[in-house]
């Protein structure tokens, strides 16, 4: 695998198109876990999501994995934002 395998052997070249679309499909699917068990942040989820967590682990680049966890993060901080605004917003009109 390359680019995506283990982090002992250093492989700069770019990860191909199927590696790129089996790390997000794993990605989606340990992400999709974590919302069934009500976990935001990755790694709280104990062993709930053990099983999709490896594949992903094993599919993705760390830097990859370290970004697609943080960016779920902000996402979820972004929409209760929203949602706030929204709700702000709506007393406004009344």
């Amino acid at each position: 695998m390359g680019w995506f395998s283990s982090p002992s052997k250093e492989d700069t070249s770019a990860p191909s198109r199927e590696n790129r679309q089996k790390c997000w499909e794993t990605r989606d699917a340990y992400f999709a876990c974590l919302d069934r068990a009500g976990v935001v942040k990755a790694g709280e989820e104990g062993n709930a999501c053990s099983k999709e967590k490896k594949l992903y682990e094993g599919s993705c680049a760390k830097s990859w994995i370290e970004y697609f966890n943080q960016r779920r993060v902000i996402a979820e901080a972004q929409k209760d934002r929203l949602a706030r605004a929204n709700e702000q917003n709506q007393a406004a009109r009344k």
